[in-house]
């Protein structure tokens, strides 16, 4: 998910021009041969295609939002990405151009779109009712932040209070988009909800900030079985899309593979630690964070439907946007959150 960013001339329509000839022409001007195979694949913050490539394996193409990115925020992502590459860490990096003007970088720019090119990478979700699975990935997300942590992100922003909760709340009231009738309970159970995720920060204290995967749920991991490894890669979890990378507490890339009741939460996430901490350690108190990073995450998620609302794909994807019953839903969800922020955290 994106950052809730400010109207621009490229929202309505932002990839009119982006047609498959347009497509083909990119990845061929950036030394990229296609052979015309073209598939759009699930993608609606950018637009995102597997792509043939003559006499060699097809290839993903990610052409990047317009506006949403600063050049340097995307090649600082893709730094990230290639230094855990190069350390065996299965995360999947974009490849640099061999041939052409714009040789030897990752991001490439073709009528006025920029783009990256990476692997096509195999695989299936996670089975994440396997505690063996869970161990093995625990592991590899240790392995991210004790890499992570070597380093700050400096064109990215950190996944906090103001950038997730206050600026979604914000954007939301500021565009209208809570109907007249439920806007006053929902504004009241938002600030009541951010004021609980202040205390949930108060009470872990002053925790690190690293650079994050940022959405790793089990969506953006691939998962090769040893039995499918032949030909296809590595066993075990392979970490694709970091295009939500930013600074954050270690948590927010272990609480969102976590699902069930709070015994299945606990046990899930004594398996996740236990790997996670053959490489680096967890600390304890990053728990009380748990709760309030889904509540920001939830007020984060509504910003970005309504900031996205003009580009075409979203009211065809999300037509329950802004109805009256979503906006009811939101308002329980936010009292839930209230409620469970005030709790003691999982392992407690």
């Amino acid at each position: 998910m994106s950052e809730p960013d400010r109207p621009s001339s490229t929202d309505e329509v932002p990839y009119a021009g982006l047609t498959p000839e347009c497509i083909l022409d990119a990845l061929e001007a950036a030394g990229f041969y296609p052979d015309g195979r073209l598939l759009a694949l699930n993608s609606y913050e950018n637009r995102v295609w597997q792509v043939g490539i003559e006499d060699a394996a097809p290839v993903v193409a990610k052409f990047y939002r317009p506006g949403r990115w600063t050049d340097a925020a995307i090649l600082e992502e893709h730094a990230f990405v290639q230094q855990l590459a190069g350390a065996e860490v299965p995360a999947v990096p974009a490849l640099a151009a061999n041939s052409g003007d714009q040789s030897g970088t990752t991001l490439f720019t073709h009528e006025g779109f920029r783009f990256a090119v990476f692997p096509r990478c195999g695989g299936r979700e996670p089975a994440l009712d396997k505690a063996e699975t869970r161990t093995w990935l625990g592991r590899f997300i240790g392995r991210i932040h004790a890499i992570g942590a070597t380093a700050p992100y400096q064109a990215r922003p950190a996944l906090d209070i103001d950038t997730f909760g206050i600026a979604s709340r914000d954007y939301l009231l500021a565009h209208d988009c809570i109907p007249a009738d439920l806007l006053a309970p929902w504004r009241a159970a938002a600030d009541l909800a951010l004021d609980g995720v202040r205390r949930s920060y108060e009470r872990a204290g002053e925790v690190r900030l690293l650079r994050l995967h940022g959405d790793c749920h089990r969506g953006n991991v691939l998962w090769i079985d040893e039995e499918d490894a032949r030909g296809r890669g590595t066993p075990g979890p392979h970490f694709v899309d970091f295009d939500d990378s930013r600074m954050g507490p270690a948590v927010q890339d272990l609480w969102m593979l976590l699902e069930g009741d709070r015994v299945a939460m606990q046990d899930q996430l004594a398996d996740i630690v236990a790997g996670y901490e053959d490489f680096a350690e967890f600390d304890a108190r990053e728990l009380w964070l748990v709760e309030a990073l889904r509540t920001l995450r939830l007020l984060h998620y509504s910003a970005w439907l309504a900031s996205r609302w003009r580009d075409p794909a979203f009211p065809a994807a999300f037509p329950w946007f802004g109805t009256a019953r979503y906006w009811q839903d939101r308002i329980l969800e936010l009292r839930e959150q209230i409620a469970l922020m005030d709790e003691a955290p999982l392992w407690a």
